[in-house]
């Protein structure tokens, strides 16, 4: 019951993804994030193999080092056997050294492919890290360039409409002309309050 309430909703959320790149896919700015997003995720998958490579090399290293170890153990047994007059014990310790030799040989030829190759992947993936920056710095260009187009787009459409601009503006004269008004009245009663005050002080003052 659960999986099918699960395969339910991931059917759901894939229609509402679906929908949502249908809407946006006409944005520019949209679908260059959503490829620097894919770039991201590649460039993290392509780390991590050169990460193996570098797992590789440690490796091959490694065996080689042992390999080369081994035959140049078994050239000084054959050397001291063949000193001690063990003829059958060198002709062995020989034999061995010869496959140790040849195993070391093969294994050093591999590691120098790893290395080369870990190289060559190194060099590519600093090109491409060096790419998808300037894809970053691509994309702060243009949000830049599409903020300043809507704004002047958003000031446009006010400035355009001439007649409702005019309107707007008579009405805020209007407002600003009955605020005069209104404040002429205030000083007014102020001062005229004042003198009445004063000639009935003096009025009574003088009875």
């Amino acid at each position: 019951m659960e999986n099918i309430f699960t395969r339910i909703k991931q059917a759901v959320a894939a229609d509402f993804h679906e929908i949502l790149d249908k809407k946006e896919e006409k944005n520019p700015t949209v679908q260059l994030s959503q490829y620097i997003r894919q770039c991201e995720q590649q460039a993290k998958k392509i780390r991590e193999l050169i990460e193996k490579q570098y797992q590789l090399k440690h490796d091959f290293t490694k065996e080689y080092h042992a390999a080369q170890a081994m035959a140049d153990k078994r050239e000084r047994q054959a050397k001291l056997a063949a000193e001690q007059e063990e003829a059958e014990l060198a002709e062995q310790a020989q034999d061995e050294r010869m496959q140790y030799q040849e195993r070391a040989d093969k294994i050093k030829a591999m590691m120098d492919k790893a290395n080369a190759d870990l190289q060559e992947l190194e060099k590519k993936y600093v090109q491409m890290k060096h790419k998808l920056k300037d894809l970053y710095v691509k994309k702060m260009e243009f949000a830049e360039r599409e903020n300043v187009a809507k704004a002047h787009r958003g000031m446009n459409e006010v400035l355009k409409n001439k007649p409702e601009f005019e309107f707007v503006s008579s009405k805020f004269n209007d407002l600003e002309g009955y605020i005069d008004r209104l404040e002429r009245k205030v000083n007014d009663d102020y001062r005229k309050q004042t003198l009445d005050a004063k000639l009935a002080d003096l009025e009574r003052k003088s009875s």
